[in-house]
């Protein structure tokens, strides 16, 4: 029953990093299209059962294409079995620093997907500042007929011109998440 639990714990530790890696271009892509307004255009995501907005779609097939083009389906999957030679059934092995660095890069995931939508979101707010100057100058101006078609604009503006930016990051996410589920495997404490 140990080495099940053992294995068990492993696998969601591995699968978990994975998973939080995945999630932060969506968390990105939602903070991006709440400012932007495409926040409406939402679809059921058949993987997950859960809503997903159109920008969180393209962000997430990015990083898919990301994970499969620089190799690390491949390097997950070596690291998958080499999980059974460092980590042998029924050993103890696992140490509770490792759930830290699990939440650790939980953390970094975070602040990578702030680092992504900050410079959209800035453009946008400057779009919204702007908006809001032209409705408080000119009250005559209806600010929905304004402000959503500029903000769109800007912000499809401002994701071309950062996307080279994002992809950067988002394969500096897939290659922390590949670093960090290898130190959980090897054993290496949170400094190194």
């Amino acid at each position: 029953v140990l080495a099940v639990l053992h294995e068990v714990v492993v696998g969601l530790a591995l699968g978990f990093v994975l998973q939080l890696a995945f999630a932060v271009p969506l968390i990105a892509a939602e903070q991006i299209s709440g400012t932007m307004g495409l926040a409406i255009a939402t679809s059921i995501d058949p993987a997950s059962g859960a809503q997903s907005g159109a920008l969180g779609t393209f962000f997430g097939l990015v990083l898919s294409l990301l994970f499969f083009a620089i190799g690390a389906h491949l390097l997950w999957y070596e690291l998958l079995v080499e999980s059974y030679r460092l980590l042998p059934a029924g050993e103890a092995g696992f140490g509770a620093w490792q759930a830290e660095s699990v939440v650790m890069f939980f953390g970094y995931g975070l602040a990578t997907a702030a680092a992504i939508a900050l410079p959209v979101v800035l453009v946008l707010l400057l779009v919204q500042v702007v908006t809001g100057l032209i409705s408080r100058s000119a009250p005559s101006l209806n600010l929905f007929a304004l402000g959503l078609p500029a903000g769109v604009a800007a912000g499809i503006v401002a994701l071309i011109i950062a996307m080279p930016v994002m992809t950067e990051q988002f394969r500096g996410v897939l290659e922390a998440a590949l670093e960090q589920s290898e130190g959980l495997l090897i054993g290496e404490g949170p400094d190194g």
